[in-house]
C-alpha cells in the first residue's frame, strides 16, 4: 500500500524549506551588495572632494600631470576592490544556492527511486520491464545532471582564475603608466 499523502506532506515540507533557505540567501546577499554599494558611494564621494581640493591648489601643468598620476593608481585599485568584492558577494551567493539545489535534487532523486521501487514491488507481474526503463531513464537523467554540474563547477573555476589573472595585468599595466607619468612630470 503506497502512503503517497505522507510523500507528497513531507516533500511539500522540504520543497517549503528549500524556499526560504532560497530567499534567505537571496536577501542576505542583497543587504551585502547595498552595503557594499552604500560604503563604495561614500568613499566616492570623498574621494571627489579630496581631489577637488587638491586641484584647486594645482597652479601649472607639471602639478596637474603629476596629481593626475598620483590620483589614476588608488582609483583603479578601489574599482578593482569594489568589482572582486561585488564578484564575491555573487560567488557566495551563487554557491550557497547550489548547495541548496543539489541537497533538493539529492532529496527528490531518492524520494523518486524510492518511490519507484515501491511502486514496483506492489506492481502486477509482466510490469518489471517498464520499471527498468523508468529506472534507466531516471538513472540517465541523474548522470547528466552530475555531468552539466560538474561542467559549470570547472567554467566557473577557468572565469575566477581569468578575472584573477586579467585584474592582476590591469593594476600592474596601470602602475606602469603611473610611473611613466611620474617621471615625466
Amino acid at each position: 500500500m503506497f502512503k503517497m499523502p505522507e510523500q507528497f506532506t513531507t516533500t511539500n515540507k522540504a520543497n517549503t524549506e528549500a524556499l526560504l533557505n532560497l530567499a534567505n540567501t537571496a536577501f542576505a546577499g542583497m543587504e551585502r551588495l547595498a552595503a557594499l554599494n552604500l560604503n563604495a558611494a561614500r568613499e566616492l564621494m570623498e574621494g571627489n572632494v579630496a581631489s577637488l581640493q587638491s586641484l584647486a591648489s594645482v597652479k601649472d601643468v607639471q602639478s596637474f600631470m603629476a596629481l593626475n598620476a598620483n590620483q589614476a593608481k588608488p582609483s583603479l585599485e578601489k574599482a578593482v576592490a569594489y568589482s572582486r568584492d561585488v564578484y564575491e558577494i555573487f560567488t557566495e551567493i551563487q554557491g550557497e544556492v547550489a548547495k541548496i539545489v543539489e541537497a533538493q535534487v539529492s532529496d527528490t532523486q531518492k524520494s523518486v527511486n524510492g518511490a519507484i521501487e515501491t511502486a514496483s514491488k506492489n506492481a502486477p507481474k509482466g510490469t518489471e520491464g517498464v520499471f527498468t526503463a523508468v529506472k534507466s531513464a531516471i538513472a540517465a537523467s541523474n548522470s547528466a545532471y552530475d555531468n552539466i554540474t560538474k561542467m559549470a563547477r570547472q567554467v566557473s573555476d577557468v572565469a575566477e582564475a581569468n578575472l584573477a589573472a586579467a585584474t592582476s595585468a590591469t593594476i600592474k599595466s596601470v602602475g606602469a603608466t603611473v610611473s611613466k607619468a611620474k617621471k615625466v612630470a
